[in-house]
Parts: structure tokens; sequence; C-alpha cells
């Protein structure tokens, strides 16, 4: 049988194939709460951190998912693509790059995915605090577009480890695990792949 690529591979032809429909770049992500019971949310796919196989997004810093991520910091995301019936299940290692984030690479990185949100979702980092009780009418700060990350701004990464592909159409199923990482930049990382009963 013919080799079917790597999983990230599959993934971005899947992305490709899918980007007329807005839904594509929306995903799911489980974590673990404190009391061991399962959370899930959908968070929008904000692409791979350059020269890794990290999965990058945004959150917000008072969210719920950056409290479970102490407490585990194991998640997975799911991603569903409706025409071609594809599934992808990756699991991995959550890191949050906050306010607080002294490396210069990680800054640079928060930095640049600020400046490539919509206005309007910059504006939502400095909304009441996610979860709480709702008192009045939100109304969203008006930023400078020139103005940096507010300090409530953070990306969150998903450095996978394992990803389960199911093909739903060619009743396909692959299992990739992560065997050997030589460096920050996977390019030298080693993944085994192995057909499995769907």
């Amino acid at each position: 049988m013919a080799s079917l690529g790597s999983w990230r591979e599959i993934l971005q032809s899947a992305l490709q194939s899918h980007k007329h429909l807005k839904h594509t770049q929306h995903l799911q992500l489980a974590t673990v709460r404190a009391d061991g019971r399962p959370a899930n949310r959908t968070l929008v796919f904000r692409g791979f951190v350059d020269g890794t196989d990290k999965v990058q997004f945004t959150t917000d810093f008072r969210s719920q998912k950056v409290e479970e991520m102490k407490h585990c910091p194991f998640g997975e995301i799911c991603y569903y693509f409706s025409e071609s019936w594809e599934q992808f299940r990756i699991n991995g290692i959550l890191e949050l790059i906050s306010s607080t984030e002294s490396d210069p690479l990680k800054k640079a990185l928060r930095e640049k995915a600020w400046f490539d949100s919509s206005p309007r979702l910059r504006a939502s980092f400095g909304s009441p605090y996610p979860g709480h009780p709702k008192t009045s009418e939100i109304q969203l700060p008006k930023l400078d577009s020139s103005q940096g990350p507010l300090d409530n701004f953070c990306v969150l990464t998903l450095d996978p480890k394992e990803v389960d592909y199911y093909d739903a159409k060619k009743g396909r199923r692959i299992i990739f695990k992560l065997l050997a990482k030589q460096s920050d930049d996977d390019a030298n990382s080693v993944w085994s792949q192995q057909e499995v009963n769907p």
C-alpha cells in the first residue's frame, strides 16, 4: 500500500479543499478540569507556528481553559471536514504565551497574532471577565490600531504528539505518533504511521 503522507500534509489538503466553507477554520479543543471532568469548546484555527507542527489559537488569559491547562497541560483538538468526511483528532501539549512571556520569539509570535486579528477580536480582550454574570450591555473598548496586545490577549499552541486520522468515505484510519523530536523546529521530527481498523 502506498504511503499516505504526513498528517500535516493531509490536514493542509483538507483545509485547502474546504476553504470555501467559512466554518473550516473552526475546531474543538478538549481539556481536563481540575475535578477530572472534560471541558470542550470551539476555537478558531490560526495556522501553524512557523517552522513547527504546533497548532495556533488565541485566547483570553481569564478564560477557564487557562486554569485547566495549569491543572493538566494535555489537550486534544478535533477537526471534521463535512464534504470529504475526514476527521482529525490531534492530541498533545498545550502552551500559553501571555503578556508575561520573556522569550523574544514567543513575544514576537504573540504580537504578530495580535496584529493579524480583526479590530473586533482585539477589542473583545478588553470586555468584562468571561463567564461572570452579565451586569450591563457590553461595550467593547475603542483601540488605537497601532496599540500592541492587551494584557488578556494570549496565544495558545498545541504541540502534537499523536494524530488519529479517519477518512469515512474511504473507510481508512491512520494513527500517527511522534517518535522523536530533534529540536523546536519540527523539520527533523520522526513520526510513525499505522493503519488501523476504522
